[in-house]
């Protein structure tokens, strides 16, 4: 069966004006990624990965090249039709997790389906759901002050479910996180990608890239290495700290 293009980039560039002095952010990225593949991308600081996020992210546009987003030319769009491409087609888990600190689990998950239009009642009703299906549903009505930095990201996640996006762009998800919390994520990123969703992870950590299936590395604003990951790390590989000290 024929994998269902979402995102194709042709020969884009990225380039910003620092005084009088051009950067050259990327300078040519032609790639494929298709329906419910788990991507990693990775790169050094200054190898352009932030910068490529954005431009998946439509959080930025292009200075030249071609960006199709489920068929659709997103690289010359206006801010106003880059926020409704956002809202729909793309979820967000950032290293900070960027919750409204003082609405509740529900209210921050619920929030994407507000701009998307939802009534109150169906807009509850889903965010349950989704924070069901990242086992926080003991938490809904929990502020993230009351909240482990796990339990963060995890309303996170569901927030950027929430809305059935076509993918998932988590940027250093387990950034602000202790190790035996990251590979819990890193497991749910997992179970979330065995669901059929495509996720991209942006991160510089080896071993967070070795949980997805292809992984991208990027050197001086170019794709370095494009390969299948035959080495898939899965929560069984993992020996966490309380199973060593039995």
């Amino acid at each position: 069966m024929e994998k269902k293009e979402i995102i194709r980039l042709t020969d884009i560039k990225k380039f910003y004006k620092v005084g009088t002095q051009v950067v050259k952010a990327l300078r040519t990225i032609t790639l494929n990624i298709y329906q419910n593949e788990y991507v990693a991308l990775m790169g050094a600081s200054g190898s352009g990965k932030s910068t490529l996020m954005n431009i998946l992210g439509c959080l930025d546009t292009p200075t030249d090249g071609e960006y199709f987003l489920n068929n659709k030319d997103v690289s010359k769009l206006d801010d106003n039709r880059l926020a409704e491409i956002r809202n729909k087609e793309i979820g967000f888990v950032f290293q900070t997790f960027n919750l409204l600190p003082r609405a509740s689990a529900l209210e921050n998950v619920m929030l994407p389906l507000v701009y998307a239009g939802y009534n109150k009642v169906s807009r509850t009703e889903k965010a349950k759901l989704t924070l069901d299906d990242v086992h926080l549903s003991d938490r809904i009505d929990h502020k993230p002050n009351e909240l482990s930095g796990g339990q963060r990201q995890r309303v996170a996640i569901a927030r950027a479910l929430v809305n059935n996006p076509s993918i998932i762009l988590a940027d250093e998800p387990t950034g602000n996180l202790d190790s035996k919390t990251s590979i819990e994520i890193m497991g749910l990123f997992q179970e979330i990608h065995k669901l059929g969703n495509t996720v991209i992870v942006v991160t510089h950590e080896e071993e967070i890239a070795r949980h997805a299936h292809r992984i991208i590395r990027l050197i001086d604003g170019e794709v370095d290495s494009d390969e299948v990951n035959a080495n898939i790390l899965t929560m069984a590989d993992h020996v966490l700290p309380a199973e060593k000290e039995g």
